[in-house]
């Protein structure tokens, strides 16, 4: 008997998914259930899914990122796909080898949308040459779990209040590249958000001081 695969497809953007809807279900043999952020929680409380896509053009980082800590932590066997990745940015915290089946930067035309999530089907991964390459050179540079000093001066940084724009300006660094600090940070400690950051900060700070 022929078994129905569920989709879930978060977005902001209704075009995008009206889009979609109309292409995916027959071309896939798929049943796309769509999402906001802020209900995709409880949608996946109720559905069985196998497949979540985030649309990162109409999703801030950061909440892309807690929402797929969720998936990682409560959803076991859900896998991720991103499409609208953006090439200005560093977002490779959000590529996470366990989880994440695909990645398609916003200027990928529908046709390698359509050919990548044939292959995401059949069980394979599609991650763009140079972002897997990236991320490569991030996993020799860490080479570990164990937080970089980097990373320990901005968790230090987070107890005494100090934004991202202050930490950027004390550390001579972009905005963003905090973020990305921040987020590795994040990941390695088994956090979601900056309050549990501080929290853990809190009552871990001595042993990671430089």
């Amino acid at each position: 008997m022929f078994k129905v695969v569920n989709w879930m497809i978060v977005s902001r953007s209704q075009l995008l998914i009206d889009l979609l809807d109309c292409r995916w279900p027959q071309e896939f043999l798929v049943k796309l259930a769509k999402a906001q952020p802020g209900n995709m929680v409880k949608m996946l409380a109720v559905q069985d899914n196998s497949l979540v896509i985030f649309d990162l053009s109409t999703i801030d980082l950061q909440q892309a990122y807690q929402l797929q800590r969720i998936i990682e932590r409560e959803h076991n066997g859900i896998r991720t796909v991103f499409i609208n990745f953006p090439r200005q940015m560093d977002a490779k915290f959000l590529v996470h080898p366990a989880t994440t089946s695909g990645v398609f930067y916003s200027d990928a035309p529908l046709t390698e949308l359509s050919n990548g999530f044939n292959e995401i089907l059949k069980g394979r991964s599609i991650i763009p040459q140079d972002l897997h390459q990236s991320m490569l050179n991030v996993d020799n540079e860490d080479d570990s779990d164990q937080l970089t000093i980097r990373e320990r001066e901005v968790l230090q940084a987070l107890l005494s209040g100090s934004t991202n724009l202050d930490i950027a300006n004390q550390l001579f660094v972009s905005e963003s590249t905090i973020k990305t600090h921040l987020y590795r940070a994040f990941r390695k400690i088994g956090v979601s958000s900056r309050g549990q950051a501080i929290a853990w900060a809190q009552t871990h700070i001595h042993e990671v001081r430089v």
